[in-house]
């Protein structure tokens, strides 16, 4: 009688365990997927040579300003149907289109291309970079960013801050920030360099309010 008991009890503990395991199961992998699905992801894509000590200082500094995982992406080539001789520049838009081609971002996923060319659209003489606003993608160009381009001397530590703010300042068009008013705020407009050295590579209170209630809503 016992044995029979005993029995009984470890096929009740069976099944409790087995329907446990179905339960289980299919909301862990859900919950997984959910995580992946949303997580934010800024994917860094160095087009011909970008120089690695660049790569990994923005990295690092992105990941603290928009609360994300970074990834550097294979070097891409430098599209050439870009070029303009007349210029002696590459039409920024000409890259976008060839980013389109190499990459498909993930719902929450933004692409920040970096070139060290001069870039331009047709409006104006130059860019320092270009973002689809509320999109995915984002270019920016080190090359005004040089101290040499103007015949100076280089200067490593100012070279990186303003690439910082261009990639703040584009990055932050893809997930829907206009320009602001404020000239201290990354977002100020820079239509000459003297711009970018003036502003901070933060968000003025208004920016970082309005950054926080977009990205807030994408849970990390």
């Amino acid at each position: 009688m016992e044995i029979r008991k005993g029995k009984k009890w470890q096929i009740f503990l069976l099944y409790v365990f087995s329907t446990l395991l179905i339960l289980y199961f299919p909301l862990t992998i859900s919950a997984s997927s959910y995580t992946i699905e949303m997580e934010r992801i800024i994917t860094i894509v160095p087009i011909d040579d970008i120089e690695s000590w660049i790569l990994d200082d923005l990295t690092k500094r992105l990941e603290a300003t928009f609360s994300c995982r970074t990834k550097i992406h294979k070097t891409i080539p430098l599209a050439q149907k870009a070029y303009n001789p007349g210029r002696n520049q590459y039409y920024s838009s000409h890259i976008f289109q060839d980013l389109h081609r190499h990459l498909t971002p993930s719902k929450h996923e933004k692409v920040l291309a970096i070139v060290n060319v001069d870039l331009y659209v047709p409006q104006l003489n130059f860019v320092f970079g270009e973002a689809e606003l509320g999109g995915h993608f984002a270019i920016i160009s080190l090359s005004r960013l040089h101290q040499s381009f103007y015949g100076l001397s280089e200067n490593k530590t100012l070279f990186l801050e303003r690439a910082l703010k261009e990639a703040v300042h584009e990055l932050s068009h893809t997930y829907g920030l206009s320009h602001c008013p404020d000239s201290k705020c990354v977002m100020h407009f820079s239509n000459s360099l003297l711009d970018t050295d003036k502003k901070s590579s933060s968000f003025c209170r208004h920016c970082q309010k309005l950054l926080d209630e977009i990205i807030g809503v994408i849970p990390y």
